[in-house]
């Protein structure tokens, strides 16, 4: 497997692209996460990658959306970005999540790109605005993967997405980015409605015949105004996922990422470890993308540096929620959050103006987080990197007491309790 996913790399890329991409974020993205790690030693804290929400407009509608994208439109004008990234980029950080509602629908995105050639960028998007040209442009930034996310079949995608043509429109993008031999993933957000058409061997294959070299499963959040809870996951589901992974990425010639488990299958959540925060349309600096809380932002007078540093928010955040669960808290213990907006003044950081009230509606559910259920990377590539790069970083040592987290499963009903019988493959 190895080899053949080598071989893929050296004949199926552009080599000048793979080189930047091995460079800015391999090697620089592993700096940075060392340099994270020194600085936890003194007390201090940077989180090594950020994501940044660059506008909230979208041409799509898509089920359980927590972006206001039919709001009037706000992005993060071109100076401000620079400015942000510039600063993240003296604390070593090289590599930077771009998302939206629809990033390309930013008018300077592309400069934003051009103009921070150092650093590597992944775009989430929907494919619908990668034409020839601007494929081109990337292609010559050498600097940016497209994430371009597929929902499921053709009429699952219009449902979840809120429109006609959806599957077609993301595929042409998708074909587009590889014509033009970019890095390109695909993303699914995996519910109920689209895990027996995606998560299995012959969507993977599918994309390795396209030329796609690595794809993301995340796990479908019900939040935001219209949640959609009834699409979410049961945890036998989740395990499913997580199984299904851990078994493509020691069978398959394809990367695949995920943000919840480290080596030997423990859960976690990047934003309660200090790996990622995230910078939503407006400027706010908030937790994570779907926690739209703040009390902070990039355009404060005072240095990035010093805001993540002394934010007293967002540490209470990370050891609030690391001390309640290894999971998702927004799905486990939504009622924490408002504790903490509460506690700290955090602002609601949307156009609704709804997030408190959205979060006292939420059903509690399990996430990634179930106990008894790990399961272990099957590859020593993955384990050898999660050790390294993507761990909990000592967070839940720290914090964790398993006296009070709750089990959402004891409260739920039987047809959502799912204690899994499937095998663990080690």
């Amino acid at each position: 497997m190895y080899f053949r996913l080598a071989s893929r790399f050296l004949f199926e890329t552009d080599k000048r692209l793979l080189a930047k991409a091995a460079w800015t974020l391999g090697v620089k993205g592993l700096w940075s996460v060392h340099k994270h790690k020194r600085r936890l030693k003194r007390g201090e804290f940077f989180p090594p990658f950020l994501y940044l929400s660059v506008i909230n407009s979208c041409n799509l509608r898509c089920q359980g959306c927590w972006v206001d994208v039919a709001a009037k439109q706000h992005r993060i004008e071109l100076d401000a970005a620079n400015e942000t990234i510039r600063q993240a980029k003296a604390m070593g950080n090289s590599f930077f999540g771009i998302l939206g509602g629809e990033p390309f629908m930013h008018k300077d995105l592309l400069k934003i790109f051009e103009q921070n050639r150092d650093v590597y960028f992944q775009v989430f998007t929907n494919g619908h605005f990668i034409t020839d040209e601007v494929a081109a442009e990337l292609k010559r930034f050498g600097n940016v993967t497209p994430l371009i996310s597929v929902e499921g079949s053709e009429i699952i995608s219009d449902e979840r997405r809120g429109r006609a043509g959806v599957l077609n429109q993301t595929m042409e993008g998708l074909k587009t980015a590889l014509k033009h031999n970019l890095l390109v993933g695909v993303c699914t957000s995996v519910c109920k409605s689209n895990i027996d058409d995606l998560v299995n061997d012959a969507w993977v294959n599918r994309l390795i015949e396209m030329g796609v070299m690595y794809c993301w499963y995340h796990i479908y959040r019900p939040v935001g105004p219209e949640s959609n809870a009834q699409l979410a996951l049961t945890s036998d589901q989740q395990r499913r996922v997580r199984q299904f992974v851990v078994d493509t990425r020691a069978t398959k010639p394809i990367i695949v990422i995920d943000a919840y488990h480290d080596d030997a299958g423990n859960a976690l959540c990047p934003a309660a470890t200090g790996f990622t925060h995230h910078v939503g349309p407006w400027g706010d600096i908030e937790p994570c993308p779907v926690i739209q809380l703040a009390t902070e932002s990039i355009h404060d007078d005072r240095p990035l540096a010093e805001t993540f540093n002394e934010s007293a928010f967002l540490k209470d955040f990370r050891s609030l929620t690391a001390e309640h669960t290894r999971g998702c808290v927004i799905m486990e213990r939504p009622d924490l959050l408002v504790e903490l907006a509460e506690k700290h003044g955090a602002r609601d950081t949307t156009a609704r103006g709804a997030v408190i009230e959205e979060l006292k509606n939420v059903t509690p559910r399990r996430s990634q987080f179930q106990p008894g259920d790990e399961i272990p990377e099957r590859s020593f590539v993955y384990r050898w990197a999660k050790k390294y790069a993507f761990n909990d970083f000592g967070t839940y040592a720290r914090h964790f007491d398993a006296t009070k987290y709750r089990d959402p499963d004891k409260d739920a009903p039987d047809s959502e309790r799912s204690k899994s019988e499937l095998p663990v493959l080690q």
